[in-house]
């Protein structure tokens, strides 16, 4: 079956790194547009990173200079490069495959309006708490 499964989240403090991956499988599309978004209690979920089938990358300005999205589809595995974290970059971060790329790969909040929001395919999450 389609399964996402993220790791690599933890607790660490102001000015450190982690790495997330997200490992995909069972996927019946092909994942044009891997994206990173996170959700912090109480506030809507919202993007963090894409990345394009082409190697487009796109970045929310809140992360540009500190996280760095990549993939190696040898591995069906998408990762999240995050130093110099802050504290407020604590929330659970979710990995999502869609199938649309371009101008439908976009980091806005996922509202189901999008036929990339549709048919998107998420992973549990992995908490992230930097203090």
């Amino acid at each position: 079956h389609v399964q996402l499964v993220e790791s690599g989240g933890g607790s660490v403090q102001a000015g450190g790194s982690l790495r997330l991956s997200c490992v995909a499988s069972g996927l019946t599309y092909i994942a044009d547009c891997m994206r990173w978004f996170r959700q912090a209690p109480g506030k809507e979920r919202e993007g963090v990173a894409a990345i394009e089938s082409d190697g487009t990358t796109n970045y929310a300005d809140s992360v540009k200079g500190r996280f760095t999205i990549s993939e190696d589809n040898a591995k069906n595995t998408l990762y999240l490069q995050m130093n110099s974290l802050k504290p407020e970059d604590t929330a659970m971060y979710y990995c999502a495959a869609s199938p649309f790329g371009g101008g439908w790969c976009t980091l806005s909040p996922p509202r189901g309006g999008s036929k990339n929001d549709r048919a998107t395919t998420w992973g549990q999450g992995t908490q992230v708490t930097v203090s």
